[in-house]
């Protein structure tokens, strides 16, 4: 029996009247957008996908292929269909043929015009399972690196447009695939819903004292999981470097949890800055406390994109990232570099920014790099004006 029989299935976008829900209208052109689940950031790579068609005559279904049906999914995909799969990890090894049968069921009972599919897992599926053309989104690095992925990605290439969410991801993307022309591999940042986030964000104070934090201390953030490739090791060094010339009671504030946890703590006992530095473990909604913060780091190991200089942006808190990924590309113009792994050189951005004020129109500043570069609104003009978009609405694309 087909997974599918078990399938949940939501229509959540208001504005729709029931018999629009019940009723597929071949006038209506409708687009397909495939994910793997929405734990963590992925929910809202839904959402902003799911934005791109505001205001256009285009419906969206949204598919996620692990997770159970869950009403916060269901309004945060900003979909007009919400379909849970509802497989989990194991059932969708290998080859996944239920998946690939029970999506190509989807299809056939729908009149899609194409298909956005998230990571190398959905992409595949899409391929297998439909004939409609895929617009893959990658959000890591190196995901064509395997030599059977590069040769499925060929095999498709005459339906297969491929997007990275950073043009370093971008780059990184075409240098695996260097027979494909650039048109067929864009860029699409991610982006924010500058409003909703800034709603969200508690004032200076009200943070503070939510995660027990001095009031009149100066404050570096770092937001993450304690991972090797987030190299908050670093980001401790630099902190313990500078810290003589920080003012007094600076305090370095990590959010997060991971299993470099244990090693990260037994380094600030090591450098003797315990006093200073406040592991703060996982903090739900985490981007609500980023006012707490005088300054932010992103220490990253080639972070393909960086979703949290948006959220530090929209708080207007003053940036620090590491000079490699894309990061780089979100903090142009708004924030200060520093080559990665480099201790000596993030100490001095951290004495060099504690010792200058911050310009009093900085958070205005950066509200208007993040409604110019990484808003909704930005993401649908760049969007509509991709070569591989434009192709595709104009049915140049041969089946």
């Amino acid at each position: 029996m087909y997974h599918l029989t078990m399938l949940h299935i939501y229509l959540a976008y208001t504005g729709m009247s029931m018999r629009e829900r019940s009723v597929n209208k071949p006038s209506i052109p409708q687009v397909l957008q495939f994910c793997h689940g929405y734990d963590g950031p992925f929910l809202d790579c839904a959402r902003q996908y799911a934005r791109l068609f505001y205001d256009t005559p285009y419906r969206v279904t949204t598919v996620y292929m692990t997770g159970a049906p869950n009403n916060e999914a269901i309004q945060g995909s900003a979909s007009n269909e919400v379909i849970f799969l509802n497989y989990n990890s194991i059932e969708i090894r290998g080859l996944k043929w239920q998946a690939i049968r029970d999506i190509h069921r989807v299809t056939a009972t729908r009149q899609f015009s194409f298909c956005i599919a998230h990571r190398f897992k959905p992409i595949y599926v899409a391929l297998l399972a439909t004939r409609l053309p895929v617009i893959g989104v990658h959000h890591a690095f190196n995901d064509y690196q395997r030599v059977p992925r590069r040769i499925f990605a060929h095999i498709f290439r005459h339906r297969l447009a491929l997007l990275g969410v950073s043009n370093a991801v971008r780059d990184n993307i075409r240098a695996s695939l260097p027979s494909w022309p650039h048109d067929r591999i864009e860029t699409l940042y991610n982006r924010i819903d500058i409003d909703v986030v800034q709603s969200e964000q508690l004032t200076h104070e009200t943070a503070r004292a939510a995660l027990k934090l001095p009031q009149d201390a100066w404050i570096v953030g770092n937001v993450g999981r304690l991972h090797p490739d987030k190299d908050q090791t670093t980001l401790i060094r630099a902190f313990a470097c500078a810290l003589p010339q920080l003012p007094p009671g600076s305090l370095l504030a990590i959010m997060g949890n991971g299993k470099m946890e244990a090693p990260l703590k037994a380094l600030a006992r090591e450098l003797n800055v315990v006093k200073s530095i406040q592991f703060l473990g996982h903090v739900p909604n985490a981007r609500c406390y980023f006012k707490a913060f005088d300054a932010f780091v992103l220490s990253s190991d080639h972070e393909p994109f960086g979703m949290v200089l948006l959220e530090a942006m929209a708080a207007g808190v003053p940036l620090i990232c590491s000079d490699c990924g894309g990061g780089r590309e979100v903090v142009a113009g708004i924030g200060d570099l520093f080559p990665f792994k480099n201790v000596d050189v993030l100490a001095e951005r951290l004495v060099n920014m504690a010792s200058n004020k911050t310009p009093d129109d900085y958070p205005a500043h950066t509200a208007r790099h993040l409604q110019q570069h990484f808003s909704d609104q930005a993401g649908r003009e760049t969007f509509w004006r991709l070569e591989s978009v434009r192709k595709l609405v104009e049915n140049k694309i041969v089946l």
